[in-house]
């Protein structure tokens, strides 16, 4: 029996975080943004890394697999109803890192510099904190 999009929606916002409500967008844009970029420190340089930068050392698939994962990001703000403006300008921050990240090395560095997808988070939030205020939370 094929599961209609009523009930997979009633399912999925019944599950903490899946739901579509801009606070669950949220915290879930939030997590795939730390786990991409700051997901532990390097010791001797005191500098958050995430697999952004260690898939992105493999040439083209860890390059297209976080580019694929920081489009996802832009798929849900565009869920949320941003801007045309604000998606292309994300959507410009996944292609530049994608593109110069493709780049052996050198790209690699700038991945480890650039960080779309905080970039990327700033935007949203900022999004979030205007249109949507009771999703804000206490950064501490």
């Amino acid at each position: 029996m094929p599961i209609s999009p009523d009930s997979a929606n009633g399912a999925a916002s019944a599950i903490p975080g899946l739901g579509r409500d801009p606070a669950s967008v949220r915290r879930r844009i939030e997590a795939m943004e730390a786990v991409l970029e700051r997901l532990f420190v390097v010791p001797g340089i005191n500098r958050p890394v995430g697999i952004d930068s260690i898939v992105g050392l493999v040439p083209v698939i860890g390059d297209l697999a976080t580019a694929s994962m920081g489009m996802w990001m832009v798929w849900e703000a565009r869920n949320l109803g941003m801007s045309k403006w604000q998606i292309t300008r994300m959507s410009a921050n996944v292609g530049v890192d994608t593109l110069l990240g493709a780049i052996p090395l050198v790209g690699d560095l700038f991945d480890f510099a650039f960080r779309s997808n905080t970039r990327n988070l700033r935007i949203i939030r900022k999004h979030l904190d205007k249109h949507h205020p009771s999703t804000a939370t206490i950064e501490g």
